[in-house]
């Protein structure tokens, strides 16, 4: 599984743009092959800074994804934000879940 987490702060004359901007694409990206998920959020304590979190089955559907046109408008969100989108793409091999907690306790 590949996860890609998206930080951005949005300028605050612009923040609502580019939330409508990020949830426009939600749906859509939903809809390509190989996404598990696609979920939006914002800070909570600035309303400016946004974060994307999104799950792709394997790093081919990403790649294919970073080539769309959908990313081609989240990275043209740059205009609206304070500075560059930060992006982090993580490989995930293995994944645990309540099972590891109830292990350890």
């Amino acid at each position: 599984m590949i996860i890609v987490r998206i930080t951005m702060t949005a300028r605050p004359e612009k923040r609502k743009e580019v939330m409508q901007t990020l949830l426009s694409l939600v749906e859509p990206t939903l809809q390509e092959k190989g996404c598990l998920s696609y979920q939006v959020f914002q800070d909570v304590n600035d309303e400016n800074v946004f974060s994307l979190i999104k799950e792709w089955e394997t790093r081919e559907d990403l790649d294919r994804h970073m080539r769309s046109h959908r990313f081609g408008v989240l990275l043209g969100t740059k205009i609206l934000l304070t500075g560059q989108q930060n992006i982090q793409i993580h490989t995930i091999s293995h994944s645990e879940g309540m099972e590891a907690v109830h292990a350890n306790r």
